[in-house]
């Protein structure tokens, strides 16, 4: 089985706003939404658990009930990190699941994930053992030690710009937290991250420059810009 577990536990400080930016309404639908429905209506899914920000939990589950999100199987209060809320909701799935089904991680405000993206990441973890989205870079990347000036460079060829989902068996990602907090690792800032701190290897999947993830009012004005072009 495939069991998606989206991240909703952020306060959305970056912009400046007393909703959340996953709950944020946008066409008249909540950020989260877009990404649940694109879980929902993926055949490969089988359910889907939200780490959620504590004291959204029911209006969440409102939603999901209007939107129809008949794949949900629980929501579980975040933590004050990225890391424990994933941790938190791969508990929960563990609990009902085989430990060799896969979860896909994914960030709840990445509204436009693709069911090409969602297959993509199924296939490369059941091959390889783990799989995270991710698109080249275009851009020169800098080195910056004071956010002020730069003398080093990493070769654009050599790097990738990671995005969700990120997907791997339900037994690896647990162990992996469950490492993470012996070894006192407590805010790694994503599963990628995590997996390299611990000494894994990730493999990349389907990524997309749409797979945007919003943080600022200007990924808003990008979400509706390419919601326009959607149709």
């Amino acid at each position: 089985m495939n069991i998606a577990l989206l991240t909703a536990g952020g306060t959305g400080q970056r912009m400046h706003n007393e909703i959340p930016k996953q709950f944020l309404n946008i066409n008249d639908k909540p950020v989260i939404m877009y990404a649940l429905e694109a879980f929902q209506t993926h055949p490969n899914i089988d359910g889907i658990v939200i780490a959620c920000l504590e004291g959204w939990e029911c209006i969440l589950s409102a939603y999901c009930r209007q939107y129809h999100i008949t794949k949900l199987e629980n929501i579980v209060v975040g933590g004050k990190t990225g890391q424990e809320s994933i941790y938190n909701g791969v508990r929960d799935i563990a609990s009902r699941h085989d430990p060799q089904d896969l979860i896909l991680v994914h960030d709840g405000n990445r509204p436009l994930v693709s069911h090409d993206i969602i297959s993509d990441s199924i296939r490369v973890a059941q091959k390889c053992g783990n799989a995270v989205a991710a698109i080249p870079c275009t851009e020169a990347i800098l080195i910056t030690h004071d956010g002020i000036e730069s003398c080093e460079q990493v070769p654009r060829s050599e790097a990738r710009r990671t995005q969700t989902p990120h997907t791997t068996s339900i037994k690896t990602l647990l162990d992996a937290h469950e490492k993470a907090l012996k070894m006192g690792i407590t805010s790694s800032i994503a599963t990628c991250t995590l997996l390299i701190e611990l000494g894994g290897i990730v493999y990349y999947s389907l990524g997309s420059e749409k797979n945007i993830k919003i943080t600022t009012s200007e990924d808003l004005e990008i979400f509706r810009a390419l919601l326009a072009v959607r149709g």
